[in-house]
């Protein structure tokens, strides 16, 4: 099933209203691009959803193994450098910490699954993107 996102744009800086026909977020930008900060800038999104797959799946990989987890909690920074010939060349770090009743090897197998985590393996596959169209249109081949 394919994922769907709706956003509808007001005229108030660069807000957004992003909705998944269940949930809605407001996205922005910063004050710096003439945003008025009032919601998510487009790459906090982007970081956000390789976060919370990450700690999502060291929840779910330690509940299948029954491992004694509290707090999964997960720090990322993305820093993206223009290449002379205008490509983008994008660093992302990422800090866990992992607090539960585990072995030096069961935390290191959950960093290792956080970092095979679905979205990270998307980002990192192959993606095609198409041009926009005009609603109701579709893209010719």
């Amino acid at each position: 099933m394919a994922t769907k996102i709706n956003i509808k744009s007001l005229p108030i800086g660069y807000q957004s209203i992003i909705s998944n026909g269940r949930h809605s977020i407001v996205g922005d930008e910063p004050l710096t691009s003439k945003g008025t900060d009032q919601g998510f800038s487009p790459e906090d999104l982007l970081l956000s959803a390789l976060a919370s797959c990450k700690v999502a799946t060291v929840r779910f990989i330690a509940r299948k193994k029954g491992w004694t987890v509290r707090d999964v909690d997960a720090k990322l920074e993305m820093s993206v450098k223009r290449n002379p010939d205008r490509s983008l060349a994008t660093t992302v770090t990422v800090q866990m910490e992992i607090e539960g009743d585990l072995s030096a090897e069961q935390r290191a197998e959950l960093l290792h699954e956080a970092d095979n985590c679905y979205v990270h393996r998307m980002i990192k596959g192959e993606w095609t993107i198409e041009n926009a169209v005009p609603f109701g249109e579709t893209v010719e081949a």
